[in-house]
């Protein structure tokens, strides 16, 4: 992990507007192999039967363990300043069916 006390140990990370603006999404899906996590971030509408996958990220695994320890660590966080975080038990939204990952 990058010290950011020491600027010589600083990342310069740039964005542009258009993916700065982001994508929404309420639903990701996913999947795996040996090599690498796929996730798919998807844009479900209330009543519409079709969905469009909005963005695809592809993670070896050891970057999305680093992703999940980063996200447990945030969402612990976000609890701490806003209260618990309700889940709806794993239900997907729109009775949308999900894939069965395979490795």
């Amino acid at each position: 992990m990058a010290d950011i006390k020491n600027p010589a140990n600083q990342i310069n990370i740039e964005i542009s507007d258009e993916v700065g603006e982001g994508i929404y999404s309420n639903l990701a899906i996913i999947t795996h192999s040996p090599a690498e996590f796929i996730v798919d971030f998807v844009k479900m509408m209330p009543g519409v039967p079709k969905a469009k996958v909005k963005s695809r990220i592809i993670l070896t695994p050891q970057h999305a363990k680093r992703l999940y320890k980063a996200l447990k660590e945030n969402v612990a966080k976000y609890e701490a300043m806003h209260g618990e975080i309700k889940d709806s038990e794993g239900d997907i939204p729109y009775n949308f069916p999900t894939p069965i990952a395979q490795a």
